[in-house]
């Protein structure tokens, strides 16, 4: 007798299909999850970490600057806007803004929000189909400040205490290393030139415009002489064409507060950093680059000029928040310039 099996064998086949499809389906709605979801996801702490990077930055530049003011608080309006800011749909959830002004670091804790939604949460699209609705995004940033206590200069300079005490900010000065009476006022050390007035030349680490300061070491070493050190010829030119761009060239640059020694064995107590915003100079008798810069009465006022036998840099002490990268930083000293950084 024959055995009839064919129509049979097919229904299974067809049922194994069936089953195999539905089982791609799932697969492919995984995959679709992990593509689509899992990027949407992605993007979205992005945007949360930019925000809290911003907010967290701001209120630190906040509390650099006045550590009573309303936007050095846990909370700080300034903060909520900039994480709303930074997300494509203009909201965002600050969970918490973690402020510690003895310690000098605040962090900034954001979530993600959709409108009508509760916080924190995403809506998913193809995860859905897998029991997966929601996600719960986050993210946090915190920053330091403080004033630098060691790092390396962008120029070798270190300035006189008393040409930084009581200086109104933005107010063009002329800052004296040579000539007769330079910064008569303003002598921390004996008679010599290279010691006296407004600013004297430190010795450069080899082949560095400038070099490593610590504060908590005295700097020894003084160069007398009236140019600038030739390594530094690429920064003066650097510090030109941004200038003549209409830029702002603005240094950290070690404050001293006494001088031992004379000449090339000068050493110098340094107790801070400022923030000085470079308008011109003059280091030698040329009056061209890099040797000068600006100097003259028909690109500054008269009372700052630098010309004939004058040698001299001319500038302004500033209230400065730097994010520089690269230096230690301690309490914030009021004759110094500040920092804050990201430190997560």
């Amino acid at each position: 007798m024959r055995r009839l099996t064919g129509p049979a064998t097919r229904s299974d086949e067809r049922g194994a299909i069936a089953i195999l499809v539905a089982l791609l389906m799932v697969t492919l709605l995984g995959f679709a999850a992990v593509a689509v979801d899992v990027g949407m996801l992605y993007a979205e702490r992005t945007q949360l970490r930019n925000g809290a990077d911003s907010a967290a930055l701001a209120v630190a530049q906040k509390c650099a600057k006045n550590p009573n003011g309303t936007d050095c608080a846990t909370t700080s309006s300034l903060a909520s806007g900039l994480a709303n800011g930074n997300a494509n749909d203009g909201l965002s959830n600050i969970q918490s803004i973690v402020l510690d002004k003895a310690n000098r670091t605040v962090t900034v804790n954001a979530g993600s929000q959709e409108a009508g939604k509760e916080p924190n949460q995403v809506s998913l699209f193809f995860a859905r189909a897998l029991g997966l609705n929601t996600a719960q995004v986050s993210a946090s940033a915190s920053v330091a400040w403080g004033s630098p206590v060691k790092g390396t200069t962008a120029f070798p300079v270190a300035f006189s205490i008393c040409q930084v005490q009581g200086y109104v900010d933005g107010t063009l000065q002329l800052l004296q290393n040579h000539g007769s009476n330079a910064n008569a006022d303003c002598n921390y050390g004996p008679s010599g030139a290279a010691v006296q007035g407004g600013f004297g030349w430190l010795v450069s680490d080899p082949g560095i415009c400038g070099g490593l300061i610590d504060l908590a070491a005295s700097e020894s070493g003084s160069d007398p002489g009236n140019s600038y050190p030739s390594v530094c010829t690429a920064t003066l030119n650097s510090w030109a064409a941004s200038i003549s761009a209409g830029k702002d060239v603005v240094v950290l640059l070690p404050v001293f507060n006494k001088v031992s020694g004379t000449g090339s064995g000068a050493v110098y107590g340094l107790i801070s950093f400022a923030a000085f915003k470079v308008k011109g100079w003059k280091f030698s008798g040329n009056n061209s680059l890099p040797d000068s810069f600006q100097n003259t009465t028909s690109n500054v006022p008269s009372s700052v000029a630098c010309d004939g036998n004058c040698r001299g840099i001319i500038g302004s002490f500033i209230q400065y928040v730097s994010l520089a990268d690269g230096f230690t930083l301690g309490p914030v000293d009021a004759n110094g310039a500040t920092i804050v950084r990201l430190t997560q």
